[in-house]
């Protein structure tokens, strides 16, 4: 017979429930069947530690005297959203900070508060007759805030993409650092463990479902922001008192050339109702599968190019197949404290500290995630290439020159005879060529080429001839074949239309 949330917790409360973590499930329903299994566990606990951008913290700092209505604010440098009333804030996790951007931000804050140090609090006013102080510089902790709340606003995806790079180049991502030509790959989530995959139904996980939220309980208070369950990437919003957390779950983090970010340990209990939450609480790593995406194609998320399906023990095992390349994969969460925030979780219940609650309004699980809406065209690689002046890298510097002349171009791109680059000359290059003696264009081919992609933004072209000081890049495909050439007299020539 089904159980019901009651009588799990009145188990709870008698000391004789059977509590197990999600991975330890996976072996009671190997040998048992999902039936049996239901018949024997009356929790399964979850587990999941990774980055997300889209955390942060509510506080209230309490009026000074004279008061303040507060209308731009720092604490260590970072500046605080003021969302509302004179002396409320937001820490978004992302924000940087002023002085050490890249290195410092929001996500340091909330854990620099959580373990109890004191924060630097600035701020300015435009000055009212209520709210006379126009400035204020103090200190405070965590216990001279009146509320102090984690306020997430997306977090504990049911699955996550696993990343890696086609371009020529090293990309700086939310994924991490991927290196060039599929050089790896990274992933997030705990797979078996981690909370949606162990409920895809959404049954028992919804509006004020308890959870363990950075080492305390906490609550869902609804589906997260960009909420995609069609195509299996659920999330969650929650909320928890940060004054109660602890620092080995809640811990602010840079990531190299892209910014800061909040890790955020988050469980959640999954009472076994009956056999189908059995089976799914059941499934083990290997029937767990997400979408390898290529990040190094700088387009949306739902452009991206899909290049396979790849399951959480192939991506648990630190090596995949992309193509006919072995690919290094390396996880952005943290498994060891999935686990463990699952284990603690256990304890707890079986402790009788922690009870169930069913939600009172389930997830939704027919919205879909929409791109953004845009009304102003954005301009891209493809549009804005036109064919290269081309040649190959047995002729000589004499006929490269006259067809420079020719042609009135800077550059030559070099290709062999199937049309694969094989470098780049410029105009300075002859000059200097023909001003020292040399006849073979080998010896002057510059080949380490930065390119472009036909799918790169003209925003993107344009930062890349700015950062590496040339005007031109070859245009070249996923096998670096080259399409043509794009230059900064194109990029000036659109933004004079």
């Amino acid at each position: 017979m089904p159980k019901t949330m009651e009588e799990i917790n009145q188990k709870i409360k008698e000391g004789s429930v059977c509590v197990v973590t999600a991975d330890e499930m996976v072996e009671v329903v190997r040998e048992l069947g999902p039936e049996k299994a239901a018949q024997e566990v009356d929790v399964v606990t979850t587990g999941t530690m990774g980055a997300m951008c889209s955390s942060g913290a509510i506080v209230n700092v309490g009026h000074a005297d004279p008061p303040i209505k507060f209308q731009r604010a720092w604490m260590n440098g970072v500046e605080v959203c003021h969302p509302g009333a004179a002396v409320d804030f937001y820490i978004g996790a992302s924000i940087m900070s002023s002085t050490s951007p890249f290195e410092y931000g929001g996500g340091h804050v909330i854990e620099d508060l959580i373990r109890g140090r004191e924060v630097e609090l600035s701020g300015t006013a435009y000055g009212t007759d209520c709210y006379p102080r126009t400035r204020i510089e103090t200190s405070i902790t965590k216990n001279d805030l009146n509320q102090f709340y984690l306020l997430n606003f997306r977090n504990g995806y049911q699955k996550y993409s696993c990343a890696t790079n086609s371009r020529e180049e090293t990309i700086y991502t939310y994924m991490g650092k991927l290196l060039p030509n599929f050089g790896n790959a990274t992933f997030s989530g705990s797979g078996c463990l981690n909370p949606l995959t162990n409920d895809p139904e959404y049954r028992t996980i919804g509006i004020g479902t308890r959870i363990f939220l950075g080492g305390t309980k906490g609550y869902v208070i609804g589906e997260g922001t960009q909420h995609n369950p069609t195509t299996g990437y659920g999330n969650l919003m929650v909320r928890g008192d940060c004054k109660s957390m602890s620092a080995d779950f809640i811990k602010g983090a840079s990531f190299t050339n892209y910014g800061t970010t909040l890790y955020v340990g988050l469980g959640i209990p999954i009472p076994i109702l009956d056999k189908e939450l059995a089976k799914t609480t059941g499934t083990p790593d290997e029937e767990i599968f997400t979408e390898t995406v290529d990040y190094g194609i700088p387009r949306a998320p739902h452009i991206r190019p899909v290049l396979r399906e790849v399951s959480y023990d192939e991506l648990k095992s630190g090596r995949m197949t992309i193509g006919e390349k072995e690919v290094k994969v390396s996880p952005l969460s943290s498994l060891r404290n999935a686990r463990r925030i699952a284990d603690i979780l256990k304890d707890w219940i079986e402790k009788g500290q922690f009870f169930l609650s069913l939600p009172v309004e389930r997830l939704p699980r027919d919205s879909k995630f929409k791109p953004m809406r845009q009304t102003r065209e954005m301009k891209f690689v493809r549009e804005l290439l036109h064919p290269a002046v081309t040649c190959r890298e047995d002729e000589s510097v004499q006929s490269v020159a006259e067809r420079i002349i020719d042609e009135s171009v800077n550059h030559i791109v070099v290709i062999n005879s199937e049309g694969y680059l094989r470098g780049i000359v410029t105009s300075w290059d002859i000059t200097n060529a023909v001003a020292k003696g040399k006849n073979e264009l080998n010896e002057i081919i510059v080949r380490e080429v930065v390119c472009a992609s036909p799918d790169d933004p003209a925003e993107l072209a344009s930062r890349k001839m700015a950062q590496h000081h040339i005007s031109a890049l070859p245009v070249v495909d996923g096998q670096d074949i080259v399409l043509g050439i794009v230059t900064t007299e194109d990029l000036s020539r659109l933004l004079r239309r």
